[in-house]
Parts: structure tokens; sequence; C-alpha cells
């Protein structure tokens, strides 16, 4: 799409989401039936019942409705997840608008994801508020969604209030904490694979009057993959402990050990996979590594509290800290392409490369905040001052060396030793300071959002196999947002936001230290909250987002900073009941993402592995009385559009639809489950990264859940 027809289609939704609630306020009403719908309520971090949080306290660092928030937010609970039987936060946003995951495939390593067309796990992966930062290299965080009571996926640019982070958006996942109930759950399963899992749920009240509380969750896998000599085992444990003295004042404090154990993906050829070679298609199950050598281990740990004291109604502070450490062992052999250029009906070598890594990461993060409600005449405010730090404090060394070529027709492995020499051995040290400011406020049923803020970020590399180097950069942010609520559920907004992302290196050329990455966004949309779906809700937004300053190549030296991509799109999302007990979650999201400056050739072209739209659905429906009464039946369709697998546009990955199930049946403390994904066990490629790197999608899998309760 041309960007003066995109532009006119932004007025188009601009002037609809005006016109449409007074045309709307016009007709005469028609009278529904409504849905009553009684649950525990959503502050927005805390737990809530089916598909439609009330709210989020991701937006704005504050518990505020999602109908009053002016920037598109989705949520996904954790009654979504457990009916999904989802086992990475990759699968748990599946359904979700905005957000593309799984885009290497069935990765057990990492949880990948993209954000309104643009890569977002190393920046924008966040856990109770607070950056889990990573890097270009290895050092990256993975999350068992069972430690989870939610997921925040905040779409277009976030740093006016979190800082460095990627344009797309951001996901915050946030962790189950004590609620001042005595209850519990223990839940174990197995899939077709042999995979087993288990988990454990349990929390209470101590103390005199009750003023403190505990949690202990706990969950671990072991078992095997659909991919031959690929294994997928881990662990979490999460205790966490609440004090609240008096009504005013609350301490939280938590810590959280997870290990996984895995092993490599398969990077495999576009020729051979998403079409076929002149010996037809590669086995989805083969495996390109060697048996006994590649590994992926990582162990992780965090710890950290949070704090807030309400000084009266008018002014409350927070404090919220933690300090969080990884190890990355990781050693593969990974595929570069077909060793002779091109495969034959009876050759089909695989030419691969021999890699090592093992970072290790620490991470110290602090955010203070100060809310005061205010009034000034007819105008409501809710301020937010604010003041944080991190430190990221990286070790990191990798390896690299040519292997043996592998036959894919039939494998037959060497046996290899880990590289001895390195080609990174460095320490860098990143430390950012920033402060921040936001102001809500309400006139009648508007709702205007004013947030700005300046980071100061600094960097040393302490270089083993070559020069040192340090930078500094400076960054500002913000964003606007303006809403009106009208009073039949319909409210229309508009936002303009900055984001930024320090980038590490210098350009080839000039040799200057390399500028911040910026974003900015222009967005327009329309909530709408109708009386029949029973607290759920319909948001469709429309955007034009521009990330710049991207480190690219001109087309003869790398290492330039010259890049801009552009992203044009828009996302329609609706959740809710349809009855009081039929609950559902659909989306659908098309993207023009389209490479603006850089290398010459690529100019015009869309960035790979990004598809240009995709869909979903899910239904779920419980027998309310009779024979049947405690039996839910689920199904879901995802539908990942086409992308391409190299620059130039010119290799297409197709599209794909997906189909899952799920059959469960509760009585008393007592619930058994049934769970499907990919039912039809389609083979497909769910996105190349280039030519020589392509992932199969995950197949049919077919798991058993038992739960008790109490």
């Amino acid at each position: 799409m041309a960007a003066t027809s995109f532009h006119a289609l932004l007025r188009l939704a601009l002037l609809a989401g005006v016109c449409l609630p007074v045309q709307a306020l016009a007709q005469t009403p028609t009278e529904l039936e409504s849905i009553e719908v009684q649950g525990v309520f959503d502050d927005g971090q805390g737990p809530f019942e089916g598909y439609a949080p009330e709210a989020s306290v991701s937006a704005t660092k504050g518990g505020r409705p999602i109908m009053e928030t002016p920037q598109a937010v989705s949520v996904v609970g954790a009654d979504f997840m457990e009916d999904t039987a989802a086992r990475t936060v990759t699968e748990a946003t599946r359904y979700a608008p905005g957000i593309r995951s799984e885009t290497y495939g069935n990765d057990a390593r990492n949880d990948w994801f993209l954000l309104r067309g643009f890569t977002s796990q190393v920046s924008s992966y966040f856990v109770d508020g607070l950056a889990l930062k990573s890097s270009d290299s290895f050092a990256t965080w993975k999350m068992n969604p069972y430690l989870l009571e939610r997921i925040d996926v905040l779409r277009g640019p976030s740093s006016s209030l979190y800082g460095s982070s990627n344009p797309g958006g951001l996901i915050n996942m946030i962790t189950k904490r004590p609620t001042g109930e005595t209850s519990g759950e223990i839940t174990t399963g197995i899939n077709e694979h042999g995979r087993g899992l288990f988990g454990i749920d349990a929390q209470g009240v101590a103390g005199r009057s009750g003023d403190w509380a505990w949690r202990f969750v706990a969950s671990g896998n072991a078992g095997e993959t659909e991919f031959d000599l690929i294994d997928d085992d881990g662990f979490a444990i999460m205790p966490s402990l609440t004090w609240t003295p008096s009504e005013d004042t609350t301490l939280e404090l938590y810590a959280n050990v997870q290990s996984f154990s895995t092993n490599g993906q398969n990077f495999l050829p576009y020729v051979g996979t998403e079409v076929d070679a002149p010996f037809g298609r590669i086995d989805p199950e083969t495996f390109t590594s060697e048996p006994g050598y590649d590994s992926f281990e990582r162990t992780q740990a965090m710890a950290g509290y949070e704090f807030e004291h309400r000084f009266n109604d008018r002014v409350t502070v927070r404090q919220n800290l933690r300090y969080a450490h990884l190890d990355i062992d990781f050693t593969n052999v990974y595929g570069g392409g077909y060793a002779a250029g091109s495969p034959t009906a009876t050759n089909a070598d695989l030419a691969r490369f021999n890699f090592i890594t093992t970072p290790k990461l620490g991470l110290f993060s602090v955010d203070n905040q100060a809310e005061v409600l205010a009034d000034t005449g007819p105008l409501s405010h809710t301020m937010l001052f604010g003041v944080d730090y991190a430190h990221f404090d990286l070790d990191d060394e990798a390896g690299f060396e040519l292997a043996p070529s592998l036959d894919l027709l039939n494998p037959v492995y060497s046996g290899i030793t880990a590289p001895t020499t390195r080609y990174s051995d460095q320490e860098t040290v990143q430390q950012q300071l920033g402060l921040y400011v936001q102001d809500q406020i309400e006139y009648g049923n508007w709702d205007l959002v004013l947030s700005g803020r300046s980071d100061f970020v600094d960097t040393d590399i302490d270089n083993n196999i070559g020069a040192d180097s340090s930078q500094s950069s400076e960054a500002l942010s913000g964003r606007a947002g303006l809403m009106y609520g009208f009073d039949n559920g319909i409210s229309p907004y508009l936002s303009v936001s900055r984001s930024f992302l320090p980038v590490i290196g210098t350009d080839s050329i000039s040799g200057d230290a390399f500028d911040p990455e910026t974003g900015i966004q222009y967005e327009a949309g329309v909530k709408y909250q109708p009386a029949f779906l029973g607290g759920g809700y319909i948001g469709l937004s429309v955007f034009d987002l521009t990330r710049e300053n991207v480190v690219t190549s001109d087309g003869i030296n790398f290492n330039r900073q010259i890049g801009a991509v552009n992203s044009q799109g828009f996302e329609l999302e609706a959740v809710g009941q349809i009855t009081p007990d039929l609950k559902f979650v659909s989306s659908y999201t098309w993207y023009d993402l389209t490479i603006e400056d850089g290398n010459p050739v690529e100019i015009g072209n869309a960035p790979t592995g990004a598809p240009e739209q995709f869909a979903s659905l899910w239904l779920d429906y419980t027998v309310p009385q009779g024979a049947l009464e405690g039996v839910s039946v689920g199904g879901g369709v995802r539908y990942v559009g086409r992308s391409y697998a190299d620059t130039a546009n010119t290799l297409e990955v197709g599209d794909t639809v997906l189909v899952d199930a799920a059959l469960r049946y509760e009585k008393d403390a007592f619930a058994a489950a049934l769970n499907v994904s990919n039912l039809f066990d389609e083979t497909y490629v769910a996105g190349c990264s280039s030519p020589t790197a392509c992932f199969y999608g995950e197949g049919r899998e077919v798991g058993l859940t038992l739960s008790y309760r109490w």
C-alpha cells in the first residue's frame, strides 16, 4: 500500500472513530439481553476470570481500565493459558493481535516474537514492570507461563515509561502473587512424545491478624519433543511473601529460580523445506547437529521486592527492586545451506558450522514512583513521577569454526569437539538512568495521557581480544494520547509516541559511535464495550510506525547506521463472552512492512520472516447443567500469512492455517483436560530469516492434564 493511500485510511479511521458514535447515539436504541459476569475485581495486575480483563497496569504503570487507555493493549490471562494448555509464553500469545510468536518454529530455547513486525525479545521482555534485558548474543531469558498470572502486550513505542525498548512495543509478564486466600492446585500431565509435566500452586495466610500472606508455585517438565534427539527439560520454583502491616502499606518479597535444558534449533535451507528439492522435502524430524555434543543449558534466578505506601488518599509511593542473574552454556552445530550450492536427487549434504557461547549476565533494576492525585478546576489529574536505574553486566565469549557436512538423506554423525578459538570475548557494562513524568487528565468523558522521559546511558566494553570502547548517549521519549468515551460504550482515541534503543558500536566508515535507534508512531483507534459481550470489548487500531537509525549495510559496507523501516497496518481484537457459558478470543493483524533506507537493493522491500497478516479465533463452551455438566469444549483456528525468506522478496514462505482443540471435564475438586495443537498435523515452515535458515513449525501435539484443587 502506498504511503498516500495509507494516510487516507488513517484519516478515514479518525473520521469513523468520531462519526460512528454520533451516528450510534442518533439511532433508536435496541435493548439487548445483558450478561451478568461475577468475579474478582481486576486491579490490572492480579487474577481475573474469563478472557476479558477490565484493566491493565502496564500501559500507564497503574491499574487503569483498558476502555480508558488511549493505546493498543491486550491481556492474556491465566484462564486462557490454562484452557489452551500453553506451555511457553509464545504459545500463550498465539491468539493475541499485533504479536507474532514462534517466528523460529518450535524452538524450546527462547521466547521469540515480533511486535508490529519488529523483532522484540532482546529489549522488550519485561517481568513485573522491570526489563529482563538481554543481548544480541544468546544471553536471553525465558519464563515458565505456569508462574504467570497474566501477560500484557503493549503495542507501539512505550519508552516514555519504560526506557529503552523496541518501537513495536513490549510484553510485561506479571507473576502470581499471594491473594490473601487459602487455596491450592496440583497438576500433572503427559503428551504424545512422552514429555511429562507437573505443577503445584499453593497459598495461604499467616500472622495473628492475617497480615502475612504466602504463595509457593513450582513447575517442571521433562521428555522428548517431536524432533529427533531434541529434548525439553526444565523446572521452576517461585516463593513469594506479602506483608500488610496496615491498609496503607504493602511489602511483597519474591524470588524464582528456573532451569532449562534443551538442544539447538535445526537451520534448514529454503529449498527442501518450503519448496521441493530434487529429492523432495527434508524430514521435519531430522536432527542436523551432533548428538552428545549439542546442548543448550540455561539457569536463571531473580529476587526482589515491591513496596507501596499510601500517605493519604492523594499521595502514594512505590519502589520495585530486583536483581537477576543468568548463565547460558550453548554448544551447537547448525546448518548453512547446501555444501554443493544446490542439491540433487541423490546429494543433499548440508554445510555446517560449529558454535559455542557461554554468556553470564547480571541485571540490577530499581523503579521508584510517586503517584499524586490532584484537581485543577474541572480537571482531575493522576500524576506519576518516576526515577529508574538499571545496571547490566554481561560477560560473554563465543567461538566459531567449520564443521563436517551432514547428509540430510542419510544422516551419519561424525562426533565434534568445541571450537578452541574465540571471535568474541568481552565484558559489557551498561548503566541506564531514567527520569519520567506522566499526567492522566480526566475531564468529563475525555481522557488525556501525557508522558515524557529523559534517559542517560553509559556503556563500557572491556574487550579481551580487541580494543576497549565506551560510549554515552542521551534520549528523550514521550507519548500523548487522547480518548473520548461515549455513553454507548464506544471510545475513539488518538496517540503519538516515540521510543529509543541504545546501540553499541561504531559506523564502519565514519568511526562515529552509533546514536540511539529511535521510533515514532501515529495511531488512531476505537474501543467498544457492548453490553452483550459480558464485560468484553472490541478494539481497532490503525498505525504508522517508523524505526530510524537502524544499523544495516549500504550495499558495500556493513555496520552503517543509515537504515529505516516503516510499519503501517491495523489490528482488530474482540474478547469476551457471547453467552454466560461461551467465551471467545479473536484477532486480525495486517502489516505493510517496508525498508525505506539502507541497502539500495532492499529499499521498498519487506524484511525477512515477518508475515504480512495473521488472524485467530478461539471459542470455549462449558455445559451449564444436565448430564454433561462440567464438560467444556474448546477450539481455535490460527492463520499465518505469507512472508519472505530473502530481502529481495523473491522467495516466498506460504500462508498456513492451523486448528487447535480442547476437551475438559471438572467435577468438584478434580479436573481433566485433553488438548491438541495443530490438530490435522500440518507440516509447514514457520518462518525463514534467510534462504539457508528456515524453521519447521510445531506438528500435532496431544496432551493430557489432570488437576486437583482445594
